[in-house]
């Protein structure tokens, strides 16, 4: 039998028979391991998302001048900025602006923490920035040591908190009252050179040192630059003092020597995607051991190859209703797919008709569309109890079925909206 000619309903069943659903094809242990996998890829992420630390720019304890957060330097470089000074960023090495230093020169070097090899180049800059006459301001303890003689060193006590530190004498450089810093290194006092500015228990924190034509000025750590301390107590007006005057001066404020370094094409796992890669590494590991390690034989069934053409099968088919005299149950095929479609285009579902009453719904539906309608339906009614059927007798009528199927087929079509609306009541 033709799939055209099937049921609309038959149809679907078929072709849900010829196209399974995936799921369908998974058993029940299966459907279970795949939602475990599924729930674990979800609970992870959300762990990741619950647990993974945000970025927190006051946990950056870099002085730039480009971070806002506590420990930043961005507001004092804007408050130079905005008040007239003649200020820029410099991240090239430090041997290209000694280059063309002069004594108008101004550099500022909050907490390096550059490689050795840039810090030995940088320690060389330095010395002809001073040399030609310039100014430069570093704090920390490898700032330190980039200035000539390197007399900085450990503070004998162990300080993580700022102290208040006062001043020494009337150094111009002190401002009339004290200072907030952090005193984890200072100033070695064999330096006869260096004159002492600031102390926090009897340590200098911040010295100044004439070195030939310019000076150099070194603050024990970067806390009264920072955005978090700068108005704390007398940090701003230190900051001011140590950097001059803004007129006939040019100010460079030092990002190279911040640890600067090429990307790696590594970069990409740091943070959160480095555990989610490694747990969900672990995880399909698992899954995979999991799966291939319960069972030995194949997941379904190898699909059969079929021993026959649909031709032939057709063919034997016609040949066993021929040979067993079998008429009669092939018109009452045709005869039942007929009245099924029949009683849903008029709006009878589920009704159980004869031929008599189908043919006065068809009529009462579409009206006087089929002449002698009602005595077809009849014979074929009595036809599909007739088990000594003739072949050709039961061909005829067939096709007479098919016959009134195609009308009743485009008569529908050419009144779609009301067999619609007939189809869902």
């Amino acid at each position: 039998m033709s799939p055209a000619v099937l049921p609309l309903s038959m149809r679907r069943r078929s072709s849900k028979l010829d196209k399974p659903d995936k799921l369908d094809m998974l058993d029940m242990k299966d459907r279970r391991m795949i939602l475990i996998a599924l729930t674990l890829i979800v609970a992870l992420f959300v762990l990741l998302a619950i647990f993974t630390p945000a970025d927190d720019p006051d946990r950056n304890p870099l002085p730039s001048s480009y971070l806002f957060g506590q420990h930043g330097a961005r507001a004092a470089y804007t408050l130079l900025e905005q008040s007239g000074y003649t200020i820029e960023r410099w991240q090239q090495p430090l041997s290209r602006l000694a280059l063309h230093a002069g004594p108008e020169t101004v550099l500022v070097i909050a907490e390096p923490f550059a490689l050795p090899e840039q810090n030995q180049q940088a320690r060389h800059a330095i010395a002809v920035i001073l040399r030609k006459g310039g100014r430069v301001l570093v704090t920390g303890f490898i700032g330190g040591t980039l200035l000539p003689g390197n007399h900085v060193t450990v503070s004998r006590q162990a300080a993580f908190a700022a102290c208040e530190a006062q001043p020494e004498g009337l150094d111009p450089l002190a401002a009339p009252g004290s200072i907030w810093i952090v005193p984890r290194f200072t100033w070695k006092d064999s330096d006869s050179e260096a004159r002492t500015v600031y102390t926090c228990a009897g340590q200098p924190v911040v010295v100044e040192m004439p070195v030939t034509a310019g000076r150099a000025i070194w603050w024990a750590s970067s806390t009264p630059l920072e955005n978090g301390s700068i108005q704390r107590g007398k940090n701003l007006e230190l900051f001011l003092n140590s950097i001059g005057p803004s007129a006939n001066h040019h100010i460079y404020w030092d990002e190279s020597l911040h640890g600067a370094r090429v990307p790696s094409p590594w970069d990409f796992v740091s943070g959160p995607v480095w555990p989610l890669l490694l747990l969900g590494s672990i995880g399909f590991a698992l899954l995979i051991v999991l799966s291939m390690s319960r069972r030995s034989g194949p997941v379904r069934p190898l699909p059969q190859v079929p021993r026959t053409t649909p031709i032939e099968f057709l063919d034997a088919l016609g040949s066993l209703y021929r040979s067993t005299g079998a008429a009669s149950t092939a018109l009452q095929i045709a005869w039942e797919r007929f009245r099924t479609q029949s009683v849903l285009l008029t709006g009878q579902r589920n009704a159980q008709l004869d031929a008599r009453e189908l043919a006065a719904a068809i009529e009462l539906r579409f009206g006087k569309l089929i002449n002698g309608l009602e005595a077809d339906l009849i014979d074929v009614e009595d036809a599909c109890t007739n088990e000594a059927l003739h072949p050709t007798r039961a061909l005829e009528l067939v096709r007479t079925l098919r016959r009134h199927e195609e009308t009743l087929r485009q008569a529908t079509k050419s009144g779609a909206p009301s067999s619609a609306r007939l189809y869902r009541a």
